[in-house]
């Protein structure tokens, strides 16, 4: 069956522009040229299309375009892998969530049932070595918005008290459970305020819904990976 860019663009509803950067890219298999040079797809070319846009949302879109690759060049052994890959990478963020909803809930336990703990404020590089990390992420989660040390009058060091302490140390919890920014925020921000466990709660149930719906997303485009394969096994051998 003859198709043109613009109908492969129409059922994918995508720019005509789009089919042809996926051309270019090893996404799509090459395309033929009619007489006049104008590209001519076909039913392998929709299939292709077709796997890729379901395997994208997924596996993302790089590691997509490395099994379209890896599947046009007649490397099954590699596509494979990098499905695997995905995989193996989707449960250890699954392991990372569950241990952080472990460290979360002992911190939120602190939070609410001990007030901070007293004693003199600390320096960057003091609170730094008591989290084990850099100074330099202590700078970026102030930048973020998720600190708010104090400065010395004078000298201008910054200076974190109990509050900014027990802030900096939920913080590395999430940081370590791979939460962005933009999810840490609200926590904090959440704590500070109310008191409350709830953010924390909330966070934690996102970050599993958002793993659940990886895993269906991947389910999909595997089953249509797994015919385009077959689809052109059958070619190659028929």
């Amino acid at each position: 069956m003859g198709l043109r860019p613009v109908d492969l663009a129409r059922r994918a509803g995508i720019s005509t522009q789009l089919v042809r950067n996926y051309e270019a890219a090893g996404i799509l298999p090459p395309a033929p040229r009619t007489e006049s040079g104008y590209r001519q797809y076909g039913d392998e070319h929709l299939s292709a299309l077709l796997t890729y846009r379901a395997l994208a949302p997924g596996f993302g879109a790089e590691v997509a375009t490395e099994i379209m690759q890896a599947v046009h060049t007649g490397n099954e052994a590699l596509a494979y892998r990098l499905v695997d890959a995905s995989h193996a990478g989707l449960h250890q963020q699954r392991l990372a969530t569950d241990a952080a909803s472990e460290a979360l809930g002992a911190a939120a336990a602190e939070f609410l049932d001990e007030p901070p703990a007293s004693g003199p404020s600390l320096l960057v590089g003091e609170l730094a070595h008591q989290l084990g990390v850099r100074t330099s992420a202590l700078r970026v989660w102030e930048a973020a918005g998720l600190l708010a040390p104090t400065r010395e009058p004078g000298t201008k060091y910054r200076r974190y008290g109990p509050e900014q302490v027990r802030d900096a140390r939920i913080i590395h919890m999430l940081r370590q459970g791979r939460y962005y920014f933009e999810q840490i925020k609200p926590v904090i921000e959440g704590l500070r305020r109310t008191g409350s466990t709830e953010a924390l709660r909330d966070a934690i149930a996102e970050r599993r819904a958002a793993h659940d719906q990886r895993t269906k997303s991947m389910l999909y485009g595997a089953a249509l990976l797994h015919q385009l394969i077959e689809e052109k096994r059958l070619l190659r051998d028929g």
